[in-house]
């Protein structure tokens, strides 16, 4: 139980990797927001359910009033905020084309939400972590980040845009004892990527070619990296991206 007293706020955790992350928390004895624009109530009554303390908070991570509406509730109604997992992102609905033919503004959104909400989620919970003098940040990014992914540049330039953030972030918060990490997933097997069968065309087998673990990585592979990077464990780690991806980056 590492995280009993700590409370933890999953973004995008209705499903997929979020909801995972935001189980295994529960499970250690955090209590959890899960966070999300979709609605999950459903999801964090299971959380409750199963002995674990969670509320679902509906939130647009690209709006600001949103994005600190979300932390209001979370101190109102847990009294602190201990840890912050920046998932939520748009990915699994991607359409796959050339990047001449990336609309302006579908670019502008999927920078909005996987790196605008990131910022802005950090920076709504930098002042209570400040006053603890301890925090946890882990940023949910991507090994296309890395290694480069064809028809798909908005995404890859939205994770590679929040790789280069958590160095930052790590700098400018470590003086208050605040770590700020990232897990950078491979392809994995979410309901929304399952539910893509042009990413499953494309991706799946590349993707187990290209590991050392020749598998599929689901949800649970990601959790454990994100548990450890959120407890104190990690305590004197900071500014570091983990590939928890079958062997397929190294770096």
């Amino acid at each position: 139980m590492k995280f009993v007293d700590k409370v933890a706020i999953v973004t995008g955790a209705q499903t997929g990797i979020g909801l995972a992350i935001a189980q295994r928390l529960a499970g250690e004895g955090a209590a959890v927001v899960l966070a999300d624009i979709a609605d999950a109530t459903p999801q964090a009554r299971a959380v409750q359910e199963s002995g674990g303390r969670a509320i679902a908070v509906k939130v647009d991570v690209a709006d600001e009033q949103s994005v600190q509406a979300m932390v209001e509730r979370t101190v109102a109604e847990f009294g602190r905020v201990d840890i912050l997992v920046n998932n939520a992102a748009i990915a699994a609905g991607i359409q796959l084309r050339p990047f001449e033919q990336i609309p302006v503004a579908e670019w502008r959104r999927m920078q909005d939400v996987n790196a605008m909400g990131p910022f802005l989620c950090a920076r709504a919970v930098a002042p209570h972590m400040r006053r603890q003098q301890s925090g946890r940040i882990v940023n949910i990014t991507s090994g296309t980040a890395f290694k480069g992914a064809l028809f798909m540049l908005d995404y890859v330039a939205s994770k590679g845009a929040l790789m280069t953030m958590t160095r930052s972030l790590a700098r400018e918060l470590g003086p208050a004892f605040i770590t700020v990490n990232a897990v950078s997933p491979g392809y994995t097997l979410s309901e929304g990527n399952l539910a893509n069968k042009d990413f499953l065309a494309s991706y799946r087998e590349a993707a187990i070619a290209a590991r050392a673990l020749p598998r599929d990585g689901w949800p649970a592979d990601i959790v454990g990296a994100v548990a450890f990077l959120a407890s104190d464990d990690a305590s004197f780690i900071s500014g570091q991206i983990l590939a928890v991806d079958g062997g397929s980056v190294y770096h």
